[in-house]
């Protein structure tokens, strides 16, 4: 329906409405005169002018707005068009010398048309030229889409991968430092140095004076030997005797002081047999010590171990003789160095964790046992391997697979076998040589338009199928 054939429609039911209806003959006399003119109008001059601000405002004679300024004029070629026969024109297609092959959803659904159409909301199906789905799984970007989606590229090269291991830990005593001081015989203690539980001694200092009529009687033996007329200097006669005061475990000490002065005491002076820390002391003046009481405990603490738990996943990274920095919570900023000496062959089945012991120095006695430290152990190797960038790296689960650039905008899916990680590079054992140039940034984008293509593909294949 053209606009004159609505213009004369319009004016017949205005004609009538107003000599039926006098109450409105005003309002329908200016709606007449203006549509009934615009039948007689050509298509380029004025039907009548707009409010400039797009107001609800119309005049068939020009006019000016309060301040000063001009109606719009709307020309009959501007005005409504509500004919049902209006050619559209057909999309244009972008002159190219490739083929297309098919016409795919513009939104990504796997609809394709061997012909150019719209979808329901009246966009273009976007054309696929033959070569860019390849056989061999690669995808082309534009170069317009690469640069509005930020692919970035980087070579596989050699890196030496570092990765550091943090886990809790609690500082013990070394076992191979701790003494214990006690009777092999019954024995009675006569009297105990100023040694307390916690004091400093130092190897060879007297702790107490011990009688036992075991060790004295192994004592005048000795002694007899010794200052005997006849085998007194025959050193081969003395030694069985000798041998009784080193089983009874006099301290070495005692034994030299009987030889210089040719006498049994009756008295043995027992002395510490290392330097370390007082741990226990069972001794009290006047008391009988049955043979394995313990009397004393004394444990050097110059060197400790460090107990570190370490969860269950990262015990394969974990090698004898890597280097451990242990922190100590009580002493923020210190740093106490050490390596790995041993790993537990045991896991804790309620923390899933495998114990690490980690030697360290503590000249200054700094650390003591029970202290709880945190460690980071580093696990790399010194070895440079090929490795590429973390977020290189798509997983599924099943699978890992990286995008190597090929150039000109396409990019080949391929499968890879990672190794180890490190903070942020990741082995790379299998599928890859150095210098491939692996997509780093919007792979998922990507791996998405590769998704995209296969689906496609196989729409098409099927649908050239009989």
């Amino acid at each position: 329906m053209t606009r004159i054939a609505l213009a004369a429609g319009a004016t017949a039911i205005i004609a009538v409405a107003a000599g039926s209806m006098p109450g409105v003959r005003e309002h329908l006399t200016f709606t007449a005169a203006m549509i009934a003119p615009a039948s007689a109008q050509s298509s380029d001059e004025p039907a009548y002018y707009q409010d400039p601000d797009g107001k609800p405002s119309y005049s068939l004679a020009p006019r000016k707005t309060s301040d000063g300024r001009d109606y719009r004029a709307v020309p009959a070629s501007a005005d409504l068009n509500f004919d049902d026969d209006v050619p559209v024109a057909p999309p244009q297609v972008v002159a190219t010398d490739r083929k297309i092959k098919f016409y795919r959803n513009p939104m990504g659904l796997a609809d394709i048309s061997p012909v150019p159409k719209k979808d329901s909301m009246g966009m273009d199906y976007i054309p696929v030229y033959e070569g860019d789905d390849t056989d061999d799984g690669s995808v082309k970007l534009s170069p317009g889409k690469i640069q509005r989606t930020g692919v970035k590229s980087e070579a596989a090269a050699q890196r030496v991968i570092r990765t550091t291991i943090r886990a809790p830990g609690v500082i013990q005593l070394d076992e191979r430092r701790v003494s214990v001081i006690a009777m092999r015989s019954e024995s009675f203690i006569q009297k105990i140095a100023d040694v307390t539980t916690g004091s400093r001694v130092a190897r060879g200092q007297p702790l107490m004076e011990v009688y036992s009529a075991a060790i004295s009687a192994a004592a005048a033996e000795y002694m007899a030997t010794v200052n005997s007329k006849t085998v007194g200097g025959v050193a081969a006669f003395g030694r069985g005797s000798r041998q009784r005061l080193v089983n009874l475990d006099v301290p070495e000490a005692a034994i030299a002081a009987m030889e210089t002065s040719r006498t049994a005491p009756v008295k043995i002076e027992w002395s510490a047999p290392r330097d370390g820390v007082v741990l226990e002391r069972n001794a009290t003046e006047g008391m009988r010590a049955q043979p394995g009481d313990v009397l004393f405990r004394i444990a050097d603490i110059s060197r400790l171990w460090a107990t570190i738990d370490v969860a269950e996943r990262d015990l394969g990274a974990v090698a004898l003789g890597q280097p451990v920095i242990v922190r100590a919570r009580s002493y923020p900023g210190r740093e106490f160095t050490g390596e790995v000496k041993l790993v537990y062959p045991q896991i804790s089945k309620e923390t899933r964790t495998a114990r690490i012991r980690i030697e360290l120095a503590n000249p200054d006695l700094a650390l003591l046992p029970d202290m709880y430290v945190d460690a980071e152990i580093d696990t790399g190797g010194a070895q440079p391997v090929l490795a590429v960038p973390d977020s290189a790296i798509l997983d599924s689960g099943s699978k890992q697979v990286v995008f190597i650039d090929k150039g000109e905008g396409r990019y080949e899916p391929r499968s890879i076998k990672p190794g180890r990680r490190g903070r942020e590079y990741v082995e790379i054992r299998e599928g890859l040589a150095e210098g491939d140039r692996v997509v780093v940034s919007a792979n998922f984008l990507i791996d998405a338009e590769s998704n995209l293509n296969a689906a496609l593909k196989s729409f098409s294949d099927a649908g050239a199928k009989p």
